[in-house]
């Protein structure tokens, strides 16, 4: 029985944006994975005890980085040093920018919000944010929305960490004074943009012997293709053992699914390594197997 229709699927061979994205964010990039809280709580306290040593950078320097990272608020403090504490109301989902193609989307609010943004000498400036007009139940949430929305517009300061750890500090107009930690994006992280494909994973799993070991157990995966009105085209092969993982997708038994996924050339991996790697995107179609 389906379950699960996530979008349309013409939309999703479109192109449509991430979930986290909106007309005016970024192209489509698999979801950032949330920093540990470690990296969250020791960026928040180097920033508060001013251990972290930030510093002026080129507009040149800005414009290649930015879009490198997915970039998650790790403390926030007013003109007086007093911490903004409806900034901060999702620690365990930390308010998100990403930069690309002159647009920056804005993710872990209440609402999806977007803008376009320009990098300038040590200072960014971001245009008007639209946003999607979703009620949230907690009003901490929608307070969320209205607090980003009142700091993230207009010129903000920019300076960067001088240390190993990526960091970035924007300053309002008003003195409010923002820090926010990076995470490589997938295309950082394998150096490169990955191709974007279909797969089908069947809903039982089956005995391989790659990767070595007793009662190993493989995915059943093949390949699916689509036209630009969301038809599938050609005749799918044959379901084949599937070696390695799809990073951020967990299987259930009994469970088949259409993902969406970017494939990474991976250049002289490690031996017995998987190449290409896999990344998920999302989910496009999910149903039960019947049971016998």
């Amino acid at each position: 029985m389906k379950r699960l229709l996530l979008l349309a699927l013409p939309a999703l061979l479109a192109g449509c944006p991430k979930p986290h994205a909106n007309g005016d964010a970024p192209a489509a990039e698999p979801a950032a994975p949330v920093a540990s809280a470690e990296a969250v709580a020791a960026a928040d306290e180097s920033a508060a005890t001013e251990k972290v040593e930030f510093t002026d950078v080129a507009v040149i320097r800005i414009a290649g980085v930015l879009p490198k990272y997915h970039w998650q608020l790790a403390s926030a403090a007013d003109a007086q040093g007093q911490r903004i504490e409806a900034l901060l109301a999702r620690p365990e989902q930390p308010v998100t920018l990403d930069f690309a193609s002159g647009k920056v989307g804005i993710s872990n609010t209440c609402n999806r919000m977007g803008g376009s943004y320009k990098p300038g000498n040590r200072k960014v400036t971001i245009g008007k944010l639209a946003s999607t007009m979703m009620a949230c139940a907690d009003p901490k949430l929608m307070a969320l929305d209205r607090e980003v929305g009142k700091r993230l517009e207009g010129d903000l300061g920019l300076r960067m960490a001088t240390g190993e750890t990526r960091q970035i500090e924007l300053k309002t107009a008003s003195g409010d004074v923002l820090v926010f930690v990076g995470v490589p994006t997938t295309a950082t992280r394998y150096r490169g943009q990955g191709e974007r494909v279909f797969l089908e994973v069947a809903a039982r799993t089956r005995p391989c012997s790659n990767p070595p070991g007793p009662d190993k157990q493989c995915l059943q995966v093949r390949e699916i293709k689509y036209d630009d009105n969301g038809l599938k085209i050609g005749t799918p092969g044959a379901f084949e053992n599937f070696h390695g993982e799809i990073e951020g997708y967990v299987h259930r038994s009994g469970e088949r699914n259409v993902l969406r996924v970017y494939r990474y050339a991976i250049k002289n991996p490690p031996a017995a390594a998987p190449s290409p790697a896999y990344v998920l995107d999302m989910v496009v179609e999910s149903d039960a197997a019947k049971k016998k």
